[in-house]
C-alpha cells in the first residue's frame, strides 16, 4: 500500500509525520511495529530520511496526542521541535486553533500559534518545570572550545554508555542572554537541533546563574528562544516548517 507522510523540520530537527486522524494510516499504524517503521523510514539512504518518525493522533485529554520514535527505533518520551511542528499541521489543517494542547509521555504540553497575515511564523511550547527526557549537559569557557569538547563526548568510546542512556549537550554561554550548543541525541546522535536540550541547556545555565531568564540558544540548525517564568515553567519557541509530503510505498 502507499502510506501518506508528511517531512517538517524545526531548526534543521527534522522528522516524518504521518496523520492519524486519517483512517487508513490509522488503521496501518495499529498493524505495524513501529519500532521498525521508524527505522526504515529515517534510513537516509533507503528511506525517506529523518531523525525519527512523529504520530500525529486524536488526543484522550488534550486536543492532540504525539507519539516519537528516534532514527533507531526506540521511542522517546518528548520533543520540542517535533511539538512545534505538530501544532503547525494541526493549525494548518483544523485539527485545532491558535493554542491547543498535546499529549506527550512527559505529559500534557501548552502550545500556541504565532501568525502574521495568515501565516504561521513560529510556536511556542510550554515545556513545565520538568523538560521530559534525560539530558547530560556539559559546559566548557570559550566557544572555541566547544567543537573540540563535543567531538570527543559524542565519539569517544568512553562516553558510549552515556550517549545510549541520555541525550548529550555540549554548551558555551556567549553572555547573559545567548548560549551555543551542539547536541548528541539518544537513538539519533549529533542532530541539528533539539528542543528538549536547548531548555535543559538553558535551565542549567540559569540554575549557575550564568544567564537571565530569557537566553537565545544557538544550534547548527538555527536558534531556538528558552524562557523561564517566575513559577519556574520553560517555554520553547521557535520555527517550524514543512519541507515535503508524500506516498511512501510499504510491502504491507
Amino acid at each position: 500500500m502507499t502510506l501518506h507522510f508528511i517531512k517538517m523540520q524545526g531548526c534543521g530537527n527534522d522528522y516524518v509525520y504521518l496523520d492519524c486522524f486519517r483512517p487508513e494510516v490509522a488503521a496501518f499504524v495499529a498493524r505495524t511495529d513501529l519500532h521498525a517503521l521508524a527505522r526504515w523510514m529515517s534510513d537516509r539512504h533507503t528511506g525517506i530520511g529523518s531523525d525519527g518518525l512523529v504520530l500525529i493522533l486524536p488526543g484522550e485529554t488534550a486536543d492532540i496526542r504525539m507519539r516519537m520514535f528516534n532514527a533507531d527505533g526506540s521511542e522517546a518520551e518528548m520533543c520540542g521541535n517535533a511539538a512545534r511542528c505538530i501544532a503547525r499541521y494541526a493549525y494548518e489543517h483544523g485539527m485545532a486553533g491558535e493554542t491547543m494542547t498535546l499529549e506527550t509521555l512527559a505529559g500534557p504540553k501548552g502550545l500556541s500559534i504565532r501568525t502574521e497575515e495568515g501565516k504561521v511564523t513560529g510556536v511556542t511550547v510550554r515545556m513545565g518545570k520538568a523538560i521530559g527526557n534525560p539530558h547530560r549537559v556539559f559546559f566548557v569557557a570559550q566557544p572555541e572550545e566547544l567543537d573540540k569538547a563535543f567531538g570527543r563526548l559524542s565519539t569517544a568510546p568512553e562516553y558510549a554508555a552515556m550517549r545510549e542512556a541520555t541525550n548529550v549537550e555540549c554548551a558555551c554561554v556567549l553572555n547573559r542572554s545567548e548560549i551555543r550548543m551542539r547536541v548528541c541525541e539518544r537513538g539519533t546522535g549529533e542532530t541539528l537541533a533539539c528542543g528538549t536540550g536547548a531548555c535543559a541547556v538553558a535551565t542549567e545555565a540559569m540554575d549557575k546563574g550564568l544567564t537571565d531568564s530569557r537566553v537565545t540558544v544557538h544550534l547548527r540548525g538555527g536558534d531556538l528562544e528558552v524562557y523561564r517564568d517566575s513559577e519556574g515553567v520553560i517555554y520553547l519557541s521557535g520555527p517550524a516548517t514543512t519541507v515535503f509530503e508524500g506516498d511512501y510505498i510499504t510491502e504491507d
